[in-house]
């Protein structure tokens, strides 16, 4: 044997194990973060003067509620724990300016306007209790108030029209369950062997039948996960009218299809067995069929977006910046998410978008469903956004930003990443084509937009809210609906309401209508409403007269008042409807905007209805009026408990008046109908639940903005469409070959509840 040749071996297998060290080591190399790329954001606009609209701090809350305590003479209880007889502060929010001095301000130089909150207090403990408004200010130091409550809606507002308290809902069912249900104890733990802990209790509103009523029907329910959908059969109408809660009766008590005075005489009738009982199976603790939890384990990972190149929108304070767009937003407590001052490439096209109200109106042969018209605002959706999960919510690598609010007590609370912005691949392209005839070529554009998210949970729905801005000019506003359907307790007739979803359960038809008030200013503040649609005319061919075409024309009208501006929410309306400015663009044609609205509406509660001008903004799909500051919502938080006597009906908005070169506000209705099937069990999904509007460019430039975009991708046949010059997506191998960095999970949905 050589005795060199262990030596060679030797050096071989070194420099084999180099070899495959480094095949390996350059295989495991990690890509660099995408987080060291730089931040692409187009600069454009004021973030400063956006402040204008921006939400109250905590710190100004606390200032509003310390000089509220010291400057009304009247003692504050807390609300969350305030009796009916209390004095105490229901909410406090921004007071946003009036639009003339606020645009003297972004437009023309003007001063800054005062900074001031919107105190909104229940007066229980006084002669005549009451509800008032107080405007405070300047913020952040307070040194004045003033009562807005006659100027806002021509008279007090009577203190029966007050939303609920959380504090008021705790007080009836601890009645129900020390009072009321102690009055029939065979009966309640032979039929739902109740313990004290295991039913829960839904309310309904509005409570009674005329102004001045006060008497709610609590559905009750298994108190299980989901217990939306457990009904058992019970229902108990308590009049909590009086101030004093010593005071409170059970008016009216039914149960599996029959009514009885009280549950003294539900009780004698159960140990006399001249009741028919329907026993319901006992649920467990987790609800078992209206269990979220996965019936299936994890498997592969479901696709992910991120940012190769870091965000390309920033977003400072309550302002974004997104390519051409700029805006504000901001939450009020009462309708959730709201937009101000959006520009597109630098002009201003809306003022304000924000949502108004969100309406339920059910149908069951339970006495809590039939009498149920949930009118959201006055429970709060702003109130109730929801803090969302990373990754289901909203995309991981969204921008997650906290709100905060003074909702029913003296000391603001945060709700941890309640509303995220996002900009999303939609994974289609916004335009394109591809060429085979004369020429070869292929040019398009992805539609990658911006998304403006908050999730409202109140009660058994959760509303997603979104407003989408695109590249090509045009808005989106977007609700979609899931959660739990509402139900009754399944008997008699029920098939007639809805469809049974489980053995006891019946998921009640209902209606989902949604307001919107979009405040337009194309070209301007001053604006027309113009509608254009289609016709077909009968012509002879030119060329051969003998022949007839049936070929389709524009019809134009320009709809000058506003009865010729409101649409029935069935009736037909112009396929071509938009707000016209007072120029024109390269082709002469008036700059416009266009509304085209998404709804699947049901049908609207009849006119002669006793309650339906408290909703009467739902009687149209669209309607335009002329701008005022006395009219900034289509509906009022006091209608929920007053809909007989509104303190605001949309229908006394409409009055004729011209709408020819005004400033403008559109208010739109979109809704659908919802009848509940057994695929909405455990829960609604959103998929077919969406609804919303479109505000889009119509003759407003001179041709479609998005050809300006960074992102189009152009090349011919006789190009190198593999050269990254030539085409940027050839390149996304190394610009797009950097990892994301994903922050931790966390959730702060379950603090401070």
């Amino acid at each position: 044997m050589n005795p060199k040749l262990p030596y060679v071996l030797l050096v071989g297998a070194a420099v084999i194990i180099f070899i495959l060290s480094c095949m390996l080591l350059s295989r495991g190399r990690r890509s660099p973060s995408c987080e060291s790329q730089p931040r692409i954001v187009e600069k454009m606009g004021s973030t400063s003067q956006s402040l204008v609209f921006a939400d109250l701090t905590p710190e100004e809350m606390v200032q509003v509620v310390r000089y509220l305590q010291g400057n009304l003479g009247v003692q504050l209880v807390d609300a969350s724990y305030a009796k009916p007889s209390d004095n105490c502060i229901a909410s406090v929010d921004v007071q946003v300016p009036a639009k003339a001095e606020v645009l003297r301000f972004l437009d023309g130089g003007g001063a800054r306007p005062s900074r001031e909150a919107l105190a909104v207090l229940y007066f229980g403990n006084q002669p005549d209790p009451n509800v008032t408004e107080y405007v405070v200010g300047p913020l952040p130091t307070p040194a004045y108030h003033r009562d807005v409550t006659v100027q806002k809606y021509g008279g007090q507002v009577p203190y029966h029209r007050r939303p609920m308290l959380g504090s008021e809902s705790k007080q009836v069912r601890a009645f129900l369950e020390t009072v009321a249900f102690a009055a029939a104890p065979t009966f309640l733990k032979e039929v739902f062997e109740y313990d004290g802990t295991n039913v829960a209790f839904q309310t309904t509103a509005p409570p009674g039948f005329q102004s001045g009523d006060r008497k709610s029907w609590f559905i009750v329910f298994q108190n299980v996960s989901g217990f939306y959908v457990h009904p058992v059969g019970l229902e108990v109408l308590v009049d909590h009218s009086s101030l004093d809660i010593s005071r409170w009766v059970v008016s009216r008590v039914f149960y599996n299809g029959q009514y009885y005075r009280d549950m003294v005489q539900l009780e004698s009738a159960y140990v006399q067995g001249r009741i028919s009982v329907e026993k319901v199976r006992k649920a467990p603790r987790d609800g078992d069929f209206s269990s979220l939890k996965p019936r299936a384990p994890s498997a592969a990972l479901f696709p992910l977006q991120y940012e190769p190149q870091g965000p390309r929108y920033s977003v400072r304070n309550n302002h974004v910046l997104f390519q051409a767009w700029s805006f504000a937003f901001g939450m009020s407590v009462n309708t959730g998410l709201r937009l101000f001052d959006i520009r597109h490439k630098g002009e201003r096209v809306a003022y304000e978008i924000s949502v108004q109200e969100a309406l339920s109106v059910y149908g069951s042969n339970c006495p809590g469903g039939m009498s149920t018209r949930y009118m959201d605002g006055s429970f709060g959706i702003g109130r109730y956004t929801s803090p969302l999960v990373r990754g289901v919510d909203c995309p991981y690598s969204a921008t997650y930003i906290d709100t905060h609010s003074l909702s029913e007590t003296l000391s603001p609370s945060k709700r941890k990443a309640s509303l995220c912005i996002f900009e999303q691949n939609l994974g289609s392209p916004l335009r394109r084509h591809y060429s085979n005839l004369q020429s070869l070529y292929y040019g398009g554009l992805v539609n990658s937009a911006l998304v403006v998210r908050s999730i409202t949970t109140v009660g058994n729905y959760d509303y997603v809210w979104d407003f989408i801005f695109y590249q090509n000019g045009a808005i989106e506003g977007k609700v979609q609906a899931t959660g739990y359907a509402s139900s009754s307790f399944l008997h008699g007739d029920g098939l007639r309401y809805g469809n049974r979803v489980w053995e006891h359960t019946l998921g009640t038809i209902h209606t989902h209508s949604i307001n919107y008030k979009v405040d337009l200013d194309v070209g301007g503040v001053k604006n027309s409403l113009v509608a254009h649609d289609m016709a077909f005319e009968m012509a002879r061919a030119p060329w051969s007269p003998e022949q007839q075409i049936e070929r389709p024309r524009l019809t134009k009208k320009v709809l000058d008042t506003e009865d010729q501006a409101a649409f029935r929410l069935q009736s037909k309306m112009p396929r071509y409807i938009y707000f016209a400015a007072n120029n024109k663009n390269k082709w002469g044609h008036q700059r416009g905007y266009r509304i085209q609205i998404t709804s699947f509406a049901g049908d609207h509660v009849p006119e002669a209805s006793s309650m339906e001008r408290a909703i009467s903004w739902a009687r149209y799909q669209l309607a335009v009026t002329r701008r005022k500051e006395e009219e900034p919502t289509s509906t009022s938080i006091y209608n929920q408990n007053d809909p007989w006597t509104p303190t605001v009906a949309f229908a006394n908005f409409i009055n004729n008046e011209t709408i020819t070169n005004e400033d403008l506000v559109a208010w739109i209705t979109a809704g659908f109908l919802h009848i509940p099937h057994s695929e909405d069990i455990p829960n609604t999904v959103t998929v077919g639940n969406s609804v919303g509007f479109l505000l889009r460019p119509y003759n407003y430039y001179d041709l479609d903005p998005s050809i300006y975009s960074h992102d189009g991708v152009f090349f011919t046949s006789e190009q190198d469409f593999t050269a990254c010059e030539i085409n940027p997506i050839a390149c996304l191998p190394k610009t797009a070959s950097c990892l994301p960095n994903f922050p931790p999970f966390t959730y702060d949905g379950f603090q401070n509840m």
